[in-house]
């Protein structure tokens, strides 16, 4: 079975601008990244894919395989879906260009449960919510789950509702697990044959309301295996969140 990561890649990010190829300790972000990924045992290959020839020119400089894309799409899963238009992949693994601290056992859970069951045709990732703050944040997207750990339902609403636990809605009863929660980790993994169909489906209703992509599949009658890891990444939004990803490999030498 052959298995692809696929690493969506632009420059014109609206909150920090080339921060593909913002450098963490004498290294790009993006090639931390592939890097990183590439030493996910699950995976035969890794590519870049950007409309960028900045970024494509950082790649082919340390050596990393890179495809041009259209400067037109919309979302990180149109650009994927062109490059997996002409792969010969069986699963084709989408892996944020913003998350230089990516591990690469993350990557192997997420495959995992494609490579075990014919039937699935998408999977992803959560992590247990340890904060309020978290809990009552917009940016960190809540994910609950059925009893064989596929998606119900992702939202920036606190998810799900403890009705009757307004009290003790407090950093210790998360850290604890007291209230037991989870935030979506943005790591997407499917079946080539299902992302060239996915990528053709018109938004949703609920897709367009919480601004979450991955709503169009639950929408459209498709299920989404949702594997819970131990591991924590820290992605870049802002230029500020690269002190907290130097903090973090320092802190590991």
């Amino acid at each position: 079975m052959k298995i692809t990561a696929v690493i969506p890649a632009r420059f014109a990010s609206t909150r920090f601008p080339g921060k593909a190829l913002a450098d963490i300790m004498g290294k790009p972000m993006v090639q931390h990244v592939y890097e990183r990924t590439a030493r996910a045992s699950l995976i035969s290959d890794v590519v870049v894919a950007t409309d960028d020839k900045r970024i494509a020119d950082a790649v082919r400089a340390f050596g990393g395989r890179v495809e041009m894309t259209s400067p037109d799409h919309e979302t990180g899963t149109d650009r994927l879906a062109e490059v997996a238009g002409h792969l010969s992949s069986d699963i084709v693994v989408n892996v944020q260009g913003d998350e230089p601290l990516i591990e690469p056992g993350m990557i192997d859970e997420a495959v995992m449960p494609l490579t075990l069951d014919p039937g699935i045709v998408m999977g992803t990732l959560k992590s247990r919510i340890r904060t309020l703050h978290d809990f009552l944040s917009p940016n960190v997207v809540k994910v609950v789950t059925d009893a064989e750990g596929f998606a119900l339902y992702f939202s920036r609403s606190p998810l799900p509702n403890f009705r009757d636990k307004w009290n003790d809605l407090k950093d210790e009863a998360f850290a604890s697990g007291k209230l037991l929660c989870y935030k979506h980790v943005g790591l997407y993994v499917y079946r080539r044959e299902f992302l060239l169909k996915y990528a053709q489906m018109p938004p949703t209703f609920l897709e367009m309301a919480e601004k979450l992509e991955q709503l169009r599949v639950l929408e459209s009658g498709y299920r989404i295996k949702v594997v819970e890891t131990l591991h924590e990444s820290v992605g870049v939004d802002v230029p500020n969140d690269l002190e907290k990803v130097l903090e973090r490999l320092n802190s590991s030498k």
